[in-house]
């Protein structure tokens, strides 16, 4: 078996998985990004397998249809978006994913809650670049209300994160209820009020044509001047251009976010550039912990594969 692992940003993949055991295959690690369809045809071409760390690399259907010899995708996560794997059925490729610990996206959101709230950034940088001590001012956690949009396995740690610190925690989806609230101890709001009542919203929705542009100029409004939006989920929630006008003109006091339209991205992105807005390149789930599980987890779906007893599959969807 001929394997690529793609994605493998700073040669980093080697470290977290016994890969020297493998007997069966030779692996290939590919430590940058091939953005170009065509390209990523071309170096692909030979392989029996690839490994996708999960939402850096589309495989959609016109890439399955063009890897005569593709056999296998093993994805990070127990589910990726960005593989069509109905097209992979239909050619009998299999699907596999991996356990997912989750947890680290969670801290992840609630730091860039803390960081905004407290003004982190504004002041390390007024210290470090501008010789400013101490010159803008931040404010508690404790008291205020973090809105959570999504109470599913992430936005329940984040919301008992937010209690723990002492906040009001309020959530909505379109299939949370009452009852589940109530078991985790969080107030079930409306999405309007969800915006309008909070001061922090942490996004944690799957991307779907149901949450595709759920965030709009509204709810932007709603959210208010002094309200900041946390993204950690996926950046096609929140409608691109209104949030762009939203930070342009102040509507909401800023946004952290761990998810882009395009990634890699740089700072020719205005979202990136953007002084309302707190960027980090999408490290939800880069922890040493978590590439440990991610890879270590995909040698072994590599290794079933190769025994004839594939696991975690991944069915298409009905």
């Amino acid at each position: 078996m001929k394997i690529a692992l793609l994605d493998d940003y700073y040669d980093r993949a080697r470290d977290y998985a016994d890969w020297d055991s493998v007997e069966f295959a030779s692996i290939d690690f590919i430590d940058h990004h091939i953005a170009d369809e065509d390209a990523l045809i071309e170096r692909l071409r030979p392989y029996d397998a690839v490994g996708l760390m999960r939402e850096r690399t589309p495989f959609p259907e016109s890439i399955i249809n063009a890897l005569p010899n593709l056999k296998l995708i093993v994805t990070s996560g127990k589910q990726n978006a960005a593989i069509d794997v109905r097209a992979a059925s239909k050619r009998n490729i299999v699907v596999c994913g991996t356990p997912s610990p989750g947890h680290a996206t969670a801290e992840l959101a609630f730091l860039l809650i803390m960081a905004l709230c407290r003004k982190l950034l504004p002041l390390v940088n007024g210290l470090q670049i501008d010789q400013q001590w101490q010159p803008v001012m931040g404010n508690d956690l404790r008291g205020k209300t973090l809105g959570i949009l999504g109470l599913g396995r992430l936005g329940s740690q984040v919301a008992s994160l937010g209690q723990a610190i002492g906040m009001r925690v309020v959530a909505w989806s379109t299939n949370l209820d009452r009852e589940t609230c109530v078991e985790k101890g969080v107030e079930y709001v409306s999405k309007d009020a969800l915006f309008e009542e909070s001061d922090f919203v942490s996004i944690h929705l799957r991307l779907s044509e149901r949450s595709r542009d759920l965030v709009t100029l509204t709810e932007l409004q709603a959210l208010g001047s002094k309200g900041y939006l946390v993204n950690t989920s996926r950046a096609e929630i929140i409608h691109h251009q209104d949030l762009l006008t939203a930070l342009d003109d102040g509507l909401i006091a800023g946004i952290a976010t761990d998810v882009l339209t395009s990634e890699p991205a740089s700072a020719d992105d205005p979202i990136v550039d953007h002084p309302r807005s707190l960027v980090t390149p999408h490290i939800g789930y880069c922890t040493e912990e978590t590439f440990r599980v991610f890879y270590s987890e995909m040698l072994n779906a590599f290794t079933a594969f190769n025994d004839g007893n594939p696991i975690n599959v991944i069915e298409p969807k009905a």
